[in-house]
């Protein structure tokens, strides 16, 4: 009897317990260790778009040889960023979130350093194709480990965080890559930039796994982390995903987030790419000068990618149902994206309203990212996260193909031939400013209610 007495009094003791043991906050380290990387990813990638003057002075690219040289080395990119997202997404479902993601960083931190010995347009065409390939595995790794580590209704939040890694990637190409090639040549832009992802290995290996063999965390985080009704816990696997590609294409689902991505993703590559291009042309500015206008478009879209997965994240703790907030933050974002096509008549009265409207716009493409990322871990098991944003990965570089090809390479060189390059951007903002509203549209015809998959 005071055997049984003392075994319950022992039960109630570690029940009491574990009920007040205090809740660790450790998934918010890995999104930290992920917008470190997006970051990264961005940096490397954006690095190039700061050095077109640099580049054409270096190889005596005419005007017009610029625009169409550029514009060859923008679609090698993005087509190789195309085809890997679709493997990338398949091979991180398969190797799991750890190993995929540190083999990724570490080969597009190699691609980066490479585009100091290109000697020409082949050369960094085939530099970009390396870097494409390999930048491919950020975005499906990262919405991968925002599955394993947070709860539906934090996701849009941590995607959001994470996600503004990106702005501060490119905040940071500005800031410091026309200092280094002024003072140390542009070769070593590249190289100083790409050295970064080789310290974000380091911290990866030390800092995450997943959370059931994560000893960081308390119990209580990792019950709150698994706490969604309609998923099963998230465990590291090396067996692929039972979706299969084929499988995964039947599904609207599916096709709502391709199509999303496909008519959204080429404005954000337009911004990143074309963005020091046209303030340098509209308002003849140095690259010294156009640091700060193109910084502060940056600094604004990190406010709008952390306030973009706030704002569903509030309305579901008011009460919403996780599609309806998601759905209404998108069409809000969508309807902030319009006032871009106004950028060059503010631009005429002051430099700095353009700079703000096109930083809303900026601000309004993130809140929506984050969002439209986030759809794929609401509808989607965790096990085919990485897969189905590698598809929509692809269908993004597609778009931002054939905008490249259809508008900037015919568009841009055209009206750059006959001097009158601001036609051609006065066109593009107005693209800009309608795709957003199309992509929302579709999306909402094809999955009203953004229901899960069924595997059956």
């Amino acid at each position: 009897m005071l055997v049984q007495e003392t075994s319950l009094q022992s039960e109630k003791k570690l029940s009491f317990n574990q009920a007040n043991q205090k809740m660790t906050k450790y998934r918010w380290t890995i999104c930290g260790l992920v917008f470190f990387a997006t970051t990264v990813n961005y940096l490397d990638r954006a690095v190039i778009s700061l050095l077109k003057p640099y580049l054409a002075s270096a190889f005596h690219w005419s005007p017009v040889e610029e625009a169409a040289n550029y514009t060859d080395i923008e679609i090698a990119f993005k087509f190789s960023y195309a085809i890997g997202m679709l493997f990338a997404g398949r091979i991180i479902d398969k190797l799991g979130t750890k190993i995929g993601y540190a083999i990724a960083t570490c080969l597009w931190s190699v691609a980066a350093v490479a585009h100091a010995f290109a000697t020409g347009t082949f050369g960094f065409q085939l530099a970009r194709i390396f870097l494409g390939v390999t930048e491919a595995g950020n975005f499906p790794a990262a919405i991968k480990a925002t599955a394993e580590w947070f709860p539906k209704k934090e996701r849009a939040l941590a995607t959001g965080i994470f996600n503004s890694g990106s702005n501060i990637g490119a905040i940071l190409a500005p800031l410091s890559v026309p200092i280094i090639a002024d003072n140390l040549g542009w070769q070593w832009a590249f190289i100083i930039t790409g050295l970064f992802g080789f310290i974000w290995l380091a911290l990866w290996f030390v800092y995450y796994e997943v959370p059931r063999k994560q000893k960081r965390l308390s119990e209580q985080e990792l019950l709150y982390i698994e706490s969604d009704r309609d998923e099963q816990p998230a465990t590291e696997t090396v067996n692929g995903p039972k979706l299969s590609w084929f499988k995964l294409l039947t599904f609207r689902q599916t096709w709502a987030f391709a199509i999303g991505k496909f008519l959204t993703d080429p404005i954000w590559w337009f911004y990143l790419f074309w963005l020091p291009d046209f303030l340098r042309k509209e308002y003849t500015l140095t690259s010294r000068e156009l640091m700060w206008p193109t910084a502060i478009v940056y600094i604004i879209s990190s406010i709008g990618s952390i306030g973009g997965g706030w704002l569903p994240f509030r309305l579901v703790n008011s009460g919403w149902p996780i599609f309806k907030a998601r759905k209404t933050s998108m069409l809000i974002y969508a309807l902030c994206v319009v006032p871009i096509v106004f950028a060059q008549y503010l631009g005429s009265l002051n430099m700095w309203l353009a700079v703000l409207i096109i930083g809303l716009a900026a601000a309004a493409h993130q809140a929506w990212s984050a969002n439209i990322f986030t759809t794929v871990s609401d509808m989607f098991p965790k096990k085919s996260t990485a897969s189905v944003t590698g598809i929509g990965g692809l269908f993004g570089g597609l778009g931002g193909i054939f905008l490249s090809w259809a508008v900037q390479k015919q568009m841009f060189v055209y009206y750059e031939s006959i001097g009158k390059i601001q036609t051609g951007y006065f066109i593009m903002f107005f693209i800009c400013g309608g795709a957003y509203l199309m992509a929302w549209l579709i999306m909402h015809f094809l999955v009203p209610r953004m229901r899960p998959v069924s595997e059956q």
